[in-house]
């Protein structure tokens, strides 16, 4: 068998438990949560002492107490207590899977299993938006999840998910991990006279299904990113392409990408009367729902600059200790006579609920993670398809970070778990290498 983990004893049921979870997470994520928090729970237990000798891990200790202190000085405690389930679960997820995840082969594999299911996931998309199928009532309690007819909102793709924005995140990861998967495949086409006559690799062989099946997920969810009329979906499908088609010095590549991506934002903002011509060229459904005229008249308290404006304003009453997690919406409410369940920017929304410094110490956190592994992929040593699929974890991070900038897909527990998990592998990998390092300078001494 393979040795996909430097600790042979966690192979085994902490390893099953967080494949069976994921493969079920997508479609079925209540039933899907009792592998992955036994996965958590066991991998906690065996790798204690390792957890907690880790600065990163004591890091989040301290945000952690950070949240609690400014939870009991929120301006309305209960809500912010209940907030902190979007993180303290998450916090546990991190850690323990950063240790459980930490080879390329796991990376790979996690990468299949998430892109597998996203295929079912875009046919019932399908489905909703023009067949109008549904699934409601005691079956939607069963999966955990809804499908509503005609999307939510009405005309817009969400699939199994709540909403067609909190859809479009989810897809932005499947496909860009499908791209990664696909790409890696046209490398390995590129020399299989080569690994044909090799016979260490095996994980890497290359089949006509796999190439095809992750064709096939690419453009569906491409279509799908599509029909969700997401504007930051189609923005970071479109930078992740273009990331992809510079690593690989893909040229032509990169000249599709920026030329279609070119003509949709100059027919939407661009000066005339070239954007008169290429209105006639450019469909109206990508360039007035750049520029919003697909929706026009909308309640001002809606849109994104009166909500983050109402922010700043938070923030500057507050600017310490915040107003307490979950405290915008009935904050906003009193205010603007409207129900919001966020201000469509994780990072101001964190700012205003619980204070500049325990942000700060937040970014910090992520951004050291995210640093190192950029770090790791300019020094990679391994094989080339194992840096390239480390590469799209990168970017699909990335995806999530720049997703979380306009909007916020924290309440969403399914692809809360999956960027948290993201950041968990990139973080196992850097943590797998740094002790590979260390190793070797003793051994040179």
């Amino acid at each position: 068998m393979t040795n996909y983990h430097p600790k042979s004893y966690i192979q085994n049921l902490c390893w099953n438990f967080l494949q069976i979870g994921l493969l079920l997470f997508p479609i079925m994520p209540a039933l899907a949560a009792l592998p992955l928090v036994a996965a958590i729970l066991v991998t906690l237990g065996q790798q204690f002492n390792t957890i907690i000798r880790r600065p990163l891990n004591c890091g989040i200790a301290v945000f952690t107490i950070g949240l609690v202190i400014t939870s009991t000085l929120a301006f309305k405690p209960s809500e912010a207590f209940l907030g902190l389930g979007n993180f303290l679960p998450f916090f546990l997820l991190f850690v323990a899977f950063s240790e459980l995840i930490q080879s390329p082969f796991q990376l790979r594999r996690i990468a299949w299993i998430l892109v597998i299911p996203s295929v079912p996931i875009v046919i019932l998309g399908f489905g909703q938006l023009f067949l109008n199928w549904s699934v409601s009532g005691s079956l939607a309690n069963i999966l955990g999840c809804a499908i509503a007819p005609n999307g939510n909102p009405p005309g817009r793709m969400a699939s199994v998910f709540m909403y067609a924005n909190i859809f479009a995140a989810y897809l932005t990861i499947a496909f860009i991990l499908a791209l990664g998967l696909l790409c890696e495949k046209l490398l390995i086409a590129n020399r299989s006279s080569l690994i044909a006559n090799s016979k260490e690799n095996p994980p890497l062989a290359i089949t006509n299904y796999q190439s095809l099946f992750l064709s096939i997920a690419v453009v569906g969810n491409a279509i799908a990113l599509i029909l969700t009329n997401s504007r930051n979906g189609w923005g970071i499908a479109a930078l992740a392409t273009l990331a992809f088609a510079v690593y690989l010095g893909w040229r032509w590549l990169l000249t599709v990408v920026a030329g279609v991506t070119g003509a949709i934002l100059w027919s939407a903002f661009g000066p005339d009367p070239i954007r008169q011509w290429l209105r006639a060229i450019v469909p109206a459904f990508f360039w007035a729902r750049l520029t919003d005229e697909m929706f026009p008249n909308r309640p001002v308290a809606l849109m994104r600059v009166t909500q983050w404006q109402f922010v700043a304003s938070m923030i500057q009453q507050r600017p310490w200790t915040g107003w307490g997690l979950r405290n915008f919406t009935p904050l906003y409410e009193e205010k603007m006579h409207l129900w919001l369940g966020h201000p469509h920017n994780f990072f101001l929304m964190l700012t205003a609920e619980t204070g500049i410094p325990a942000t700060i110490l937040f970014c910090s956190l992520i951004g050291w993670v995210v640093a190192q592994g950029v770090l790791l992929l300019n020094n990679w040593s391994g094989e080339k398809g194992s840096k390239l699929i480390f590469f799209s974890y990168l970017v699909a991070f990335g995806g999530c970070i720049l997703f979380n900038t306009v909007d916020v897909t924290l309440f969403d527990f399914r692809v809360n778990t999956l960027g948290w998990l993201l950041l968990a592998a990139i973080g196992g990998v850097v943590n797998y290498n740094q002790v590979k390092v260390g190793d070797a300078s003793v051994s040179k001494r």
